[in-house]
Parts: structure tokens; C-alpha cells; sequence
């Protein structure tokens, strides 16, 4: 590190934006380069100039750092990490090394469209300027190198040639970094000095090494399997030589079979085709055999043909005298049944005559009892005296139904207009049930939401809906499903305002519910779940800080509180948490407006269409400072749910019920007054009728006996004349007899046909079996040489089936012998076979002991196979050239051990040296403070290059002892302390042109950081 000089250096930078006006003034503690003699103290890849412009809080300024230490020293938000991002990012770094946005048009100051920043480094043959210009539209860069358009490429390789390392925490240490520095283990410390201050080759050999050490490892475990597996290999071979012995003693057997069952087929066929010339020997002496008792029997069965021959056309005229004997029955069988109906309609006339005599006498019954019925209906019109009118009353009767009949007529019209408003008010009931059920399915759709994100908290919800009665006070469910948004596109700023964890918590009034609460579902059913309990005093009803009407003008049209409705205790925690009472949305005349909106006093966190701006003010400057984030679209909250209109509908409902069960005690009353009017009616039609028949009787008497009357003479003068009808009968009799006279005649005729028909049926008959009786004769005499005949001729089929069976069966025998020996079918025996077959025994029993002791010998050689043998000849290959392998391997593992040898020495000595070097500068600092403080190269293993580390142990306090600094053991301040030193420490090895540390107390806790 450069000697620090007395005298103050004046800044000289070029400033248009107020923002920054502050920020760099009097921050350099050495002169511009002025010539030669400044250029002089810087090294290669020094930063002699910075310009920005339209870059994070800069409209355009140009920073000249000097050769030795500078500090930049200011407010908050007036631009200090600007000048940072602006070195990383035009030295072609990444933004993940700032660990702010992501995008690299996001560094672009806000309203502008595009920004650039050039850097100027020092170099001895010629400075080298980098330009980087960045477009916000798509995040695209233009990148010059010395006045000519280059790549992204050029400028990285640039930048790598002087030495340069944005990406090396120890070279480069960013605001947001600077944790993570002291974060950094004994490995990652290693590799980032080795980068930074070490020798170019330093960190090469080092990664060499622990690819050598890698082989090795893998060389090693190589070595171990193979010389493992060969010794398994020559065991197993060893056990299996016994086995292979055994394989070959067995396979001797096993070709003894083979030739035996080779020769059993030929000693087969050779038994078959003897017993096949036996056969046709046979087969020829019952040919002539039965050619001999043929000749025998020809004359007495050309007498049999010839009496089958008169036999014939004698059948056949039985057969036709059969067929006319038939044909007559069936005519008598006709002419019987036309007889028996003449019978049948001669009964049916009869039956006529007496249905005649039946009708004529009932007849007369029924005249005499109309003239007993008239007497009796004169005597009673004789007794019907003198009545009293009964028309008054009558009158009256009507009068009263027709009253009857107009209050019926009232009651059924009130019936009918309260069936109309039931109907009505059950519609209306439907249509709001319906809305209703739509509304809890919108919800139940937010439960299955929250089922499929966080199904611990839904399991709570399960429970708490069984459980509600535990609770003394109000219990709500989460946030998601309580909340309701008045309108869905305001769903995004809600839920972006609301944490996730706030969302899915369950919300208590009592502190007591929420304990019990957790005891039950966290506790004993193990669910991660959130709860909140509510303010005890409400802040729903809080007022904003500024009516919303002051702020229109810039675009605002509403707050956050405003966009949704919750339940009581849920609305005061979300005022107090968030203070949604007092955050307000606005519009894209709102972003248009950001610049003037972030001035106004009170905002601290407001919305515009798409993003969400946080504005906080400095405590010692009062300088504003904001950052923003999208706003992304709703997930929860979309499904919206009006609660006052589903409580006006539940409201509705429970009217229509109300009105429904009016209605219904209404009909019942008019139900019971009907009735009441029915009784009443009938009544008086009863009365009616008895008056009306009372009045009315002695005129019914009347019209009664004039019918009577009527009825009478009419029967009387439709008299039946029987006598005519007995004539009428006689006659049909006659003519009925006299058709049955002819049927008879007829009937007798074929009757006398078929009995001379049946004589000539008979004579044939006899003739037929004088002439059966001879040819049985005839048959009995030829069936006793026909036994004889019939037995020959059966032997001599069974001889030649015989025959046809053994030749098949010597043809397949003979195959199959071929076939087993791999013969060709025109092939004669081999001598080779004719030779070994003679060894052998030529009969088949002989064959067959042979065979089964053979077997019952190989069979004793259980457990083995030719894949023993295979094994054991494969497995002796593989020997071989595992030994070839392993001493290769060896040979290799050897080689890599020389070689990691060399790399150890070129790599570990001169980064001993180093670390000796750092120690020693790390060491004078301590000491300076009256501390002690230790950097060593620190390994458990010193073959494991990959565990190679840098410890740094530190002592502040005279009564403790050196412990290694973590970012658990020493304070926020002994780390910062601890950080900066290290980097001092390296400075003085002086490896890379400059080093840059924003914001080392952000090391500090927050306590620290405060005070």
C-alpha cells in the first residue's frame, strides 16, 4: 500500500443531477492525474476515469480516482454504491455480483429510456476506454473498446489481461456483498486470494492439483477392484476345477447314450421289417383260403337274387292295395263325420223349439206381474192425501246455496291469488339459493386454493370449523378466504400488499383463543400453521393521513382500505400491520407523475397500475430514496364475493320463508272455512232433495202407472204363436233326414271297397310268404359256410391292416434312425457308426440295460453343466488379462503420484510463502491495535488439495484466546474489523491494479449500525 499523502486532493467531477450533487464533493484524498508524474504512481489497470450518465440516481457526472486510497464519503441515497455498480458493470461484471436487480435495465435512472457509462484505465502503451451503453426497452447493451463496437467478449478479455477481477470478493466487495465476505468458509477464502493476489499460475496449479488428486482417488479405487476382483476370480476358478473334472467324466457317459440311442432306432427298424415279411407271407395263405370258399357258395346265392327278384313286384302291389284301403277309410271317415252334423242340426232345431216354449212362458210371467205391479202403484197414489207446499222452503234452500256458492267462489279466488305469490316467492326463493350456492362455490374454489399451496393450514381450517365452540371469542379463518375484494382487478395490489404468511393465517380476537388454538393444532396434530391476534384497540376505522381528494391530481382515485371488505378484527390488523388505511392506488397518470408523487410529505408506500413504489427519507440528509417491484398478478384474491350483497340475499331468503309460512297458515285457515262451506252445502242438498221428492211424488206415482200401462199393452200384443213354430220345426226335421238318407248310401259303398280291397291285400300277403320262407331256407344253408367265409375274409383285412402298419411304421422307424444319426434319407450307415455300433449290444433289452445304467451314471454327476466349463476357461482368460490390466493401472497410479508430487512442490511452496506474507502484514496491523490476530494455510488432510483453506484466527481481548473468525463467534464490529484488515493485508502484496469496498459497516449488527 502506497505511502498516504498529508496534502487533500480537490475533486474534480462534472455534476448535472442535484441528486448527486452532494455525494462525491470532496471525496478523494489525491490529485487528478496531471501528466506524467501523476500517471506515474498508477499501476496498469488503474481506474483513471468514470463517467455516467442517466445511471441509477446520475443525470451525468465524471468521477477521476486517484492512485493511493479513496474514499467516497456521503449521505444516504446520494449515490456512493452508484459509482460501484457503474465499475462492475461496465468492466463487463455480472449483476449477480451487486446482488441488486437482476435486469441490467433496471440501472437505467428512472423516465429514461437508455443510459451509458465509460470507464477510463491506465495502461502503458496506451490507456484502454470501455464504453458500455444500456437500452431499458430490452435490456440490450452496446459495448465500444477505444472508440470501435466490439462484444461483450473483447471487453472480458480486456479486463482479464490487466488483471481485473469483479466476480473476486477479495478484489471487488460490493454494499450487498459485504456479509457474504465475512460468510465466506476457509476454501472459498483460499481460492478467492489465490485469484487476487497470488501468481497467475497460482490458482491454475492449484485446480490442477485437485484434478490429479481426483484421478488418483478414481486410479486408486480402479487398483482396489481390480486386484479385489482378480483374487475372486482365481478362488472361484479354483473351487471350479473339481467341477470341470467331473463335467468330463459325465460327457463320457453321456456319448455312450448318445451312440446307444442312436443305435436303439436301426436295432428297431430291423425287428419291425421281419415282422413285416412274416405278415405278407400270412396275408397271401388267407387270400387263396378265402378264394376257395367263394367258389363254394355261388349257386345258392344266385337262388336267393333270383327269389329277391319275384319278391319285388309283389311288395309293390301290397304297397298300392295298402295306400287304396287308406284312401277308402278316409272317404267313410268323411261321410261319418258329414253324418254326425245332420245328427247335430237336427238337436239344434229341437233346441230352437225349446227356447220358443221358454221365451213365451216368461212372457207371460212378465205381463202378469206388470198388472200386479200397476194395483199396486193405484193403491199407493190412493194413500198420497193432501201435503203442504214445500216450494218456500225450497226457495229458501236455493237462496242459501247460492250463498254457499259465492262465498266458495271468494275463497277459491283468495286460494288462487296466494298459489300465484307461493309460486312467485318459491322462484324467487330458487333464484336467490342459486346465487347463494354460486357464492359459496366462488369460495370453496379459494379453499381448494389454499388446499393445494398449504395443506397444513387447510387441515387446521377442518378443525377449526368442528371445534368453533372451544373459542370465547371471534375466530376467523384465513385471511385469504375472509377477505373480499369489492373488484378482482384490484386483487393484485391486495394480495402484493399482504404477505403470503399473513394470508393463510387464522386471525383471533383473544390472545387465550390463539394460544389454545396453537396447543391443539400445532402442538399435538403437528400442522405449520400461522396465527394472528387482533389489536386490542381498533384501528379499522383510523383515518389516512391525507384525504384521497388531495392527492387526484396525481393520478390516485382510492386507498388500499377502500379496495376490499374483512371482518372487524381482521380489517384493525391489517391497518395496523400494513396500514392499508393509509396507502393509495393510483393509475398511469400516476407513474407519469412518480418524480413529483415521491416528494409529497406522508407517502411512504403507494401503487401505481403495474408496480409498487416504497419511498423512504434519509435520517441525516432527509434525501428520498425509492425502489420498486412489479406488481404480479392475483392468485387468491380474484375470486371475489360480495359480502353485503350476500348479506341482503341471506336477508331475502329469510324474508321469502317468513312470507312462504304466511301463506301457507292462510291457505290452511281458508282450507278449514271451505270445508266448513262444504258440510254446510251438502246439508242443504240433501234437504233439497227430500223436498223436491217429496213434492214430486205423487206426479212420479202418475208418469209411473201411465208407462206401466204402455209396457203392458205392448206385451200384450207381441204374443209368440207356438203352434207355427212346432210346424216350422217338423218341416226342417224332414229335410234334414232326408240328407242323411244319401250320406248313409255313400258311407255303405266304400265300406264294401275297402273289404274287397283288403282280400286282395291278403292273398299278396300269403304269396310273399311262401316266397320269404324259401329264401330263409336258402340263407340258413349258406350262413354255415358263410361263417367260415366271413371269418377268413376278417383275418385277411387284419393281415393287410397289419401289413399297411408296419410298413408306416418301418418307413418312420427307418426316418427317425436317419434322422438321429443326421443321415440324408437316400444315405447309406457310415462305416464310423457301423464300427461303434458293433461294440454294442444288437438286441433291444440288452439296449435298454445299457441305456439305464448309463443314465443312472450321469445322473450320479448332479450340478453340472458346459457352462461350467465355460466359466472356468472365460474366467482363466479373464485372469490373464486382469493381471495385464492391474499391472497397467499400477503403473498409471504410479505415474499420477510423481506427477501430483511435482505439481504439490510448484503449488504449496510459493502459496506458503504468501499466506507467511499475508500473516505477517495481517499480524502488524493487530499488533498496532494491541491485538493479535493470525492467517494461516490450514488442511485436515493434506492429500485432499480440495480441503485446503485460509484460517484467520483473531484475539481482541487480552483475557480470551485466538479463536477462528466466524460470523457466529466474534461481534458485527470484531468481523468488520477483522474483513477490512485482510483486504489491507492483501493491498500491500499489491496483485491487482485497485480494490473496492462499499459499506464495510454493513458487516455490523443492526445495534451497531445505528448508534
Amino acid at each position: 500500500m502506497a505511502e498516504p499523502r498529508k496534502r487533500q486532493r480537490v475533486s474534480h467531477v462534472s455534476n448535472v443531477s442535484q441528486t448527486s450533487s452532494n455525494s462525491v464533493e470532496n471525496m478523494f484524498t489525491d490529485s487528478q492525474p496531471d501528466g506524467t508524474g501523476a500517471e506515474g504512481r498508477f499501476v496498469e489497470g488503474s481506474i483513471l476515469r468514470i463517467t455516467m450518465k442517466n445511471f441509477l440516481t446520475y443525470d451525468y457526472s465524471v468521477v477521476h480516482p486517484g492512485p493511493n486510497l479513496n474514499m467516497i464519503l456521503g449521505a444516504n441515497g446520494t449515490g456512493k454504491s452508484s459509482i460501484v455498480c457503474a465499475i462492475c458493470l461496465c468492466l463487463a461484471g455480472k449483476t449477480a455480483v451487486l446482488g441488486r436487480g437482476d435486469k441490467v435495465g433496471l440501472y437505467v435512472k428512472r423516465g429514461c429510456n437508455k443510459g451509458f457509462i465509460e470507464i477510463e484505465l491506465y495502461k502503458s502503451g496506451g490507456n484502454v476506454v470501455i464504453y458500455r451503453e444500456i437500452h431499458v426497452e430490452n435490456n440490450q447493451s452496446l459495448w465500444m473498446l477505444n472508440g470501435r463496437h466490439c462484444n461483450q467478449k473483447a471487453v472480458e478479455e480486456e479486463v482479464k489481461a490487466l488483471r481485473i477481477q469483479v466476480s473476486n470478493l477479495c478484489q471487488f466487495l460490493p454494499q450487498e456483498k459485504v456479509g457474504e465476505f465475512a460468510k465466506m468458509s476457509k476454501i472459498e477464502l483460499l481460492e478467492a486470494t489465490e485469484k487476487s493476489v497470488g501468481p497467475p499460475e497460482m490458482y491454475e496449479y492449484h485446480c490442477e492439483l485437485k484434478n490429479f488428486r481426483n484421478k488418483e482417488r478414481d486410479l486408486e479405487n480402479v487398483v482396489k477392484e481390480k486386484a479385489s476382483f482378480l483374487e475372486k476370480a482365481k478362488q472361484r476358478n479354483e473351487r471350479n476345477k473339481h467341477d470341470v473334472n467331473r463335467y468330463y467324466e459325465k460327457k463320457r457317459h453321456l456319448d455312450v447314450i448318445e451312440l446307444l440311442e442312436k443305435k436303439k432306432p436301426w436295432v428297431e427298424y430291423e425287428t419291425t421289417r421281419k415282422d413285416l415279411e412274416d405278415v405278407k407271407k400270412a396275408r397271401d395263405e388267407a387270400k387263396k383260403q378265402l378264394s376257395a370258399l367263394k367258389q363254394a357258395q355261388a349257386p345258392m346265392l344266385r337262388k336267393i337274387q333270383l327269389i329277391d327278384n319275384q319278391l319285388k313286384p309283389t311288395e309293390a302291389q301290397i304297397k298300392t292295395k295298402t295306400l287304396a284301403i287308406k284312401e277308402a277309410s278316409l272317404k267313410c271317415k268323411q261321410k261319418q263325420d258329414q253324418l254326425d252334423r245332420k245328427h247335430k242340426e237336427i238337436e239344434d232345431i229341437k233346441q230352437t223349439l225349446r227356447l220358443k216354449q221358454m221365451e213365451e212362458e216368461d212372457h207371460q210371467k212378465r205381463i202378469s206381474n206388470t198388472r200386479l205391479t200397476i194395483e199396486d202403484l193405484k193403491t199407493e197414489l190412493s194413500k198420497v192425501g193432501d201435503q203442504p207446499d214445500v216450494t218456500p222452503r225450497i226457495n229458501a234452500v236455493n237462496v242459501e246455496l247460492r250463498h254457499i256458492q259465492q262465498e266458495r267462489a271468494k275463497i277459491e279466488g283468495e286460494k288462487a291469488d296466494l298459489r300465484r305469490e307461493q309460486d312467485n316467492l318459491c322462484a324467487e326463493s330458487r333464484m336467490l339459493e342459486k346465487k347463494l350456492r354460486d357464492m359459496n362455490n366462488m369460495m370453496n374454489a379459494k379453499e381448494e386454493k389454499l388446499r393445494e399451496r398449504h395443506r397444513d393450514t387447510h387441515a387446521a381450517l377442518q378443525w377449526l370449523r368442528q371445534n368453533r365452540t372451544l373459542f370465547s371469542g371471534n375466530v376467523y379463518e384465513p385471511m385469504m378466504l375472509v377477505i373480499n375484494v369489492k373488484d378482482n382487478r384490484f386483487a393484485k395490489y391486495v394480495e402484493t400488499h399482504i404477505s403470503f404468511h399473513d394470508l393463510r393465517a387464522f386471525v383471533f380476537q383473544k390472545k387465550d383463543d390463539m394460544e389454545k388454538f396453537m396447543i391443539e393444532v400445532r402442538d399435538k396434530l403437528n400442522l405449520k400453521v400461522n396465527s394472528i391476534s387482533a389489536p386490542e384497540e381498533s384501528c379499522s376505522k383510523r383515518p389516512p393521513s391525507r384525504r384521497i381528494e388531495s392527492l387526484r391530481r396525481f393520478g390516485f382515485f382510492t386507498y388500499l382500505r377502500e379496495m376490499f371488505d374483512a371482518p372487524e378484527e381482521v380489517m384493525s390488523y391489517l391497518c395496523h400491520q400494513y396500514r392499508v388505511y393509509d396507502v393509495p392506488v393510483g393509475n398511469e397518470q400516476t407513474k407519469s407523475m412518480i418524480k413529483t408523487v415521491i416528494e409529497e410529505p406522508y407517502l411512504k408506500v403507494l401503487y401505481t397500475t403495474e408496480e409498487r413504489y416504497t419511498v423512504k427519507r434519509s435520517f441525516y440528509s432527509n434525501k428520498i430514496s425509492t425502489s420498486n417491484s412489479a406488481v404480479h398478478p392475483s392468485q387468491y384474491l380474484t375470486i371475489t364475493v360480495d359480502a353485503v350483497e350476500k348479506q341482503q340475499l341471506e336477508q331475502n331468503m329469510k324474508a321469502c320463508d317468513l312470507k312462504l309460512r304466511d301463506i301457507n297458515e292462510r291457505m290452511k285457515a281458508l282450507q278449514k272455512e271451505a270445508a266448513a262451506l262444504d258440510r254446510r252445502d251438502n246439508e242443504l242438498l240433501a234437504e233439497k232433495k227430500q223436498l223436491c221428492e217429496l213434492k214430486g211424488k205423487k206426479r212420479q206415482l202418475e208418469q209411473k202407472i201411465s208407462t206401466k200401462q204402455d209396457s203392458l199393452r205392448q206385451m200384450e200384443q207381441s204374443v209368440i204363436d207356438l203352434k207355427k213354430v212346432e210346424e216350422e220345426t217338423k218341416e226342417k226335421i224332414a229335410a234334414v233326414n232326408t240328407h242323411k238318407v244319401s250320406i248313409v248310401a255313400a258311407i255303405m259303398a266304400q265300406m264294401k271297397l275297402r273289404a274287397k280291397l283288403t282280400m286282395e291285400k291278403v292273398y299278396l300277403a300269403l304269396e310273399t310268404v311262401g316266397l320269404t320262407a324259401e329264401k330263409t331256407k336258402l340263407e340258413n344253408d349258406c350262413r354255415e359256410g358263410a361263417s367260415e367265409l366271413k371269418t377268413t375274409d376278417q383275418k385277411c383285412s387284419r393281415l393287410e391292416q397289419r401289413k399297411v402298419q408296419l410298413t408306416e411304421q418301418c418307413k418312420g422307424l427307418l426316418k427317425t434312425a436317419k434322422s438321429i444319426c443326421r443321415m440324408q434319407p437316400d444315405e447309406s450307415l457310415p462305416e464310423d457308426l457301423h464300427n461303434a455300433f458293433s461294440k454294442l449290444p444288437d438286441t433291444l433289452d440288452e439296449i435298454d440295460s445299457m441305456l439305464n445304467e448309463e443314465r443312472s451314471r450321469a445322473e450320479c454327476f448332479t450340478g453340472l453343466s458346459e457352462s461350467v466349463v465355460d466359466e472356468y476357461n472365460r474366467r482363466e482368460q479373464e485372469i490373464k488379462h486382469l493381471d495385464k490390466e492391474l499391472e497397467e493401472k499400477s503403473n498409471a497410479l504410479n505415474a499420477y503420484r510423481q506427477n501430483i508430487s511435482e505439481a504439490k512442490e510448484r503449488w504449496l511452496n510459493p502459496l506458503k510463502q504468501l499466506v507467511e506474507q499475508i500473516n505477517d502484514k495481517f499480524g502488524d496491523f493487530f499488533r498496532s491495535m494491541q491485538c493479535v490476530g493470525e492467517v494461516d494455510l490450514h488442511s485436515e488432510n493434506e492429500e485432499e488439495y480440495d480441503k485446503y483453506g485460509i484460517r484467520i484466527r483473531v484475539k481482541f481481548h487480552s483475557s480470551t484466546q485466538l479463536h477462528e473468525l466466524t460470523a457466529y463467534h466474534q461481534s458485527g464490529g470484531e468481523r468488520s474489523v477483522s474483513t477490512i484488515l485482510y483486504l489491507m493485508a492483501l493491498q500491500e502484496l499489491n496483485r491487482c491494479p485497485f480494490r473496492v469496498v462499499d459499506e464495510i459497516n454493513q458487516v455490523l449488527s443492526l445495534s451497531h449500525t445505528n448508534t
